[in-house]
């Protein structure tokens, strides 16, 4: 144990060393936003890296290819999302941009694929009703049927947060609209829909507006009609946001609700009175709990505070989601705020959601250049941030939209920029942090636990206080789902599942991966 505690004090005291950073001129973000082969200062750009897909992502590839419908899951950090990002522009291709709709339950994960919510997609409101009268929205709403009438492929993102009574509800929606096409297709528990799903049911489960019955069904998986949607179901495996393969066999077990003595005492070494490296990342359970620490934190600094509106432009019923997402109305800034991005800019070169910094200068420029019209309280001033990981960028404003098909239906421009001290547990789903410091006696839903831990990229930046082996648990219908998929037992579909070794290249693949196939009669 002492042991233990001393490796990750060693490792920390190395990794929080400031990198050799050799500051350079980046002007207007040229390396990312300029299609010229050299930046402001001269520096050559690297090129992006050619993308080496796994064997499970390429069956997934090939499967949405073939027009079939697939079910994406796997592990926090394992690429759904970036595959799902590669899953969407080949579906336009082949559908045709307008045919293809983009959804997922919450609007922050919505804004993150481009997308809008499942209900506004849906034209379902609340959803609070049986399937009949879920039908019955969907007929008095012209623009609803529309959609329906016209969708060729159906994205679900983060699926985990939708309840088996939507599912089944959004099933018969589709069913009951698109009959005639229907007939046409092997697939008819959608009408013939392509669905593209995704997501880990081990991850944040779905808020239910009643408290359900003993036995009642909870999770989409539970839905009477999950089989028959899919013609195939895959779990990435390949871990590549951690490359430490100790915190990689350590979330697995977590993820599963498991917490035998060998783990425990591994998170006993990250709350053993270290005191958290100030710039890790607090998650809190509660909303309320971050925006207090993130102002006390703020007003703490005494430095004057800038203050950017974000630029909307849209109908009201659109721009609910873009407010719901995780770009802020207003966003407050000064010199030594704790800031997190929180959209992917450049990934080659670690920009990406999550990444966290410090402000270390507001920088005039041009108001005209860069069209900030009144969103800034100061005029044309945006930040400097040095990311901690030692390069320096001027942020500049960044665009989130709300897409109907091939329709921008609304959109808000703010600077892709959050107060990073604290976040939400669920706000932070998709990230990669770091560092961050968690009290686990906080949490209170399944899988709160995994995927608050999974977010950081190495034991070595995970400071833990309230260790209560009660709180990492998993629900049993998802144990029990994932068991039964792991053994192929689903009929009518091919299950695939492949061993990856660990990487931080989230584009590189490791050729000696074991694959199993399970097809059923």
């Amino acid at each position: 144990m002492k042991l233990l505690s001393f490796t990750i004090a060693a490792y920390r005291q190395f990794s929080s060393q400031p990198a050799a950073f050799e500051k350079k001129n980046w002007g207007k973000n040229y390396f990312f936003k300029n299609k010229k082969k050299y930046d402001g200062s001269g520096t050559k750009i690297p090129k992006q890296p050619r993308i080496k897909w796994t064997d499970e992502q390429k069956q997934a590839l090939d499967a949405v290819s073939s027009g079939k419908s697939v079910f994406i899951t796997g592990s926090a950090g394992t690429g759904k999302t970036f595959l799902l990002e590669h899953v969407i522009k080949k579906l336009k291709r082949i559908h045709g941009k307008s045919k293809v709709y983009v959804t997922a339950p919450t609007g922050v994960a919505a804004c993150a694929l481009n997308g809008q919510t499942l209900h506004s997609f849906a034209g379902i409101g609340i959803a609070d009703g049986d399937c009949g009268s879920l039908v019955d929205m969907v007929l008095d709403d012209r623009h609803a049927r529309y959609r329906w009438r016209k969708v060729k492929a159906l994205v679900i993102d983060e699926i985990s947060m939708v309840d088996a009574n939507l599912f089944e509800g959004l099933a018969h929606i589709a069913r009951t609209l698109r009959d005639e096409e229907a007939s046409m297709h092997e697939n008819k528990s959608w009408g013939g829909i392509q669905m593209i799903v995704s997501g880990d049911f081990f991850q944040l489960p779905p808020v239910l507006k009643k408290r359900k019955k003993k036995g009642a069904k909870i999770y989409a998986f539970e839905a009477e009609c999950w089989s028959a949607t899919f013609d195939l179901q895959i779990e990435l495996t390949t871990v590549f946001r951690q490359s430490d393969s100790l915190l990689v066999q350590l979330l697995q077990g977590i993820r599963k609700g498991e917490n035998d003595s060998d783990d425990l005492k591994l998170l006993e070494g990250c709350c053993s009175g270290y005191e958290p490296d100030p710039s890790a990342v607090r998650l809190f359970p509660m909303l309320t709990d971050v925006n207090m620490v993130n102002k006390e934190k703020l007003e703490s600094l005494n430095e004057e505070i800038y203050v950017y509106k974000a630029q909307d432009l849209g109908e009201e019923k659109w721009m609910k989601q873009l407010k719901k997402g995780i770009a802020p109305d207003e966003l407050e800034l000064c010199v030594g705020a704790r800031v997190m991005l929180i959209k992917n800019i450049n990934p080659w070169r670690k920009l990406v959601n999550g990444a966290t910094g410090t402000v270390v200068e507001l920088c005039k420029v041009s108001k005209e250049q860069y069209e900030m019209d009144d969103m800034c309280s100061h005029g044309g001033v945006l930040p400097l941030v040095k990311f901690d990981s030692g390069l320096e960028l001027v942020v500049e404003p960044e665009i989130w939209v709300v897409m109907e098909g091939d329709k921008v239906v609304a959109r808000r421009r703010q600077i892709p920029l959050m107060l990073a001290w604290a976040l939400s547990i669920h706000k932070c789903q998709g990230m990669t942090l770091d560092k961050l410091h968690t009290d686990l006696s906080r949490v209170f839903d399944f899988g709160m636990v995994y995927v608050a831990l999974s977010r950081v990229r190495s034991l070595g930046g995970l400071y833990l206080a309230g260790l209560d082996p009660s709180k990492i648990k998993a629900h049993p219908k998802v144990l029990e789902f994932y068991h039964s998929f792991n053994g192929g037992q689903h009929e009518n579909e091919e299950v695939f599942i492949s061993s990856g070794s660990d990487t931080d290249d989230g584009n590189s693949r490791n050729d000696s991966n074991k694959k199993i196939a399970h097809k059923t009669k």
